[in-house]
């Protein structure tokens, strides 16, 4: 049997609140040790660093340090922005380093309107990365998940797809437990402003065959991703109507909500839209205008756990429902799944990482669904070791042109 002494249990203590004991100053470790338990909120709790990794394939993560080795993460992340947004966190360090990081929607208030220039996706997602993490250190500090600082589960188990564009692909993905995929418009050549029936044909069968795989009791959704102009949407949406997606993401760019609301009043097909939408100011116009019933708020662009959970509390009085997008890691995947678990509306939940590499109790989908995390904070603890070799990259969006005439093209 192993020997325990008065360290190693103290260490098992602390790093149950993430905290790596060995990493401290002997000031910390005499603060820790006291607070081994939850943290009082009477207890002196301040942010002392705040520290931006990049991560592959293409991600930011971000470790808030405090005073009694607290750690919350986050995942500030603009795609094919990393730098940029982790300058901007750097830019925000100076304001909370040395203050109490449980004031989570002061703070959110005090970056956001400090800004004066507000709102954006570089300074929202550097604002949403940083909430993510001051709820993680909240959560750990009280020693409860952050869905109990939210009221509390509303459900007992959160949904989740996958990304399957093909035949293999959906049938590898049920093998693994999903009920609930995505896909895009299947094409030969990027899209152009005016398709060609062929195209739209060709689009439509490639869906259908997806259909037939998934069956009637499981649901596939499509997204467009902003590439297919209005015109072309709305036959390529005729066409999958039989079909019945479970929503059409994107059928259009973001920008102009008047455009994607008109495609919505012809369609009996749920429209969905948000990844490119910012804070509640956003969704305000995409509510009002019926541009979607399936609100897609990304938690690592569109404010945070904080701003989210506004969105969807905005998207119920529409009788909307909430499908968060996160094209992204495991922190982010986190709160996704405490703001499932918290609010009324949910939908599902969008994944490309459990978290195998990463965190080290990756997420496991049985029946479609994943289990409540029962951890304080986010519920997740980062595998450093199992992260040594993806650590830095240097991804960038890609550059799609016309195959036709080089002219650029969304992607």
């Amino acid at each position: 049997m192993q020997k325990l002494n008065r360290r190693s249990v103290l260490s098992a203590a602390f790093a149950s609140i993430g905290w790596n004991a060995a990493a401290q100053t002997p000031s910390e470790r005499q603060i820790a040790a006291k607070n081994s338990a939850p943290i009082s909120p009477k207890d002196n709790l301040k942010v002392t660093k705040l520290e931006t990794i990049l991560v592959k394939p293409r991600w930011l993560f971000l470790k808030i340090h405090t005073n009694a080795g607290i750690v919350g993460l986050g995942e500030p992340m603009t795609e094919g922005r990393a730098l940029t947004c982790a300058t901007a966190v750097k830019e925000i360090e100076p304001y909370l380093v040395g203050k109490d990081p449980r004031r989570v929607a002061h703070h959110w208030q005090a970056i956001y309107r400090h800004a004066f220039y507000r709102g954006g996706p570089i300074l929202t997602s550097a604002l949403s990365g940083i909430d993510q993490a001051l709820w993680d250190i909240k959560g750990k500090a009280l020693g409860v998940p952050v869905y109990e600082l939210l009221g509390g589960p509303t459900r007992d188990r959160v949904r989740v797809y996958a990304h399957a564009g093909t035949p293999d692909a959906i049938k590898a993905a049920m093998a693994k437990g999903f009920t609930a995929f995505k896909t895009g418009p299947a094409k030969k050549r990027p899209a152009r402003y005016i398709e060609t029936q062929a195209a739209v044909e060709y689009a439509v069968e490639r869906f259908a065959e997806l259909r037939k795989i998934v069956g009637k009791e499981n649901d596939v959704a499509i997204d467009f991703h902003g590439a297919i102009s209005p015109a072309t949407a709305k036959l390529l949406i005729k066409g999958l109507e039989p079909y019945q997606p479970m929503f059409v993401e994107e059928p259009c760019q973001a920008q102009n909500h008047d455009v994607m609301a008109e495609i919505a009043r012809g369609t009996f097909l749920p429209i969905a839209t948000g990844e490119r939408v910012f804070t509640k100011w956003g969704f305000r116009e995409v509510l009002e205008k019926k541009a979607a019933m399936v609100l897609q708020p990304d938690l690592c662009h569109a404010g945070g756990i904080t701003e989210v959970r506004l969105i969807a509390g905005m998207a119920e009085a529409y009788y909307a429902s909430v499908a968060p997008h996160n094209p992204l890691g495991p922190i982010s995947l986190a709160a996704g799944v405490q703001i499932a678990a918290s609010i009324p509306n949910f939908l599902c939940q969008e994944q490309v990482s459990l978290g195998e590499g990463y965190i080290k109790q990756p997420f496991k989908v049985s029946e479609g669904y994943l289990e409540l995390p029962k951890g304080p904070g986010l519920g997740i603890e980062l595998d450093e070791n199992a992260m040594a070799d993806k650590i830095h990259h240097d991804w960038r969006n890609q550059e799609s042109y016309d195959t036709d005439d080089g002219s650029v093209v969304d992607w």
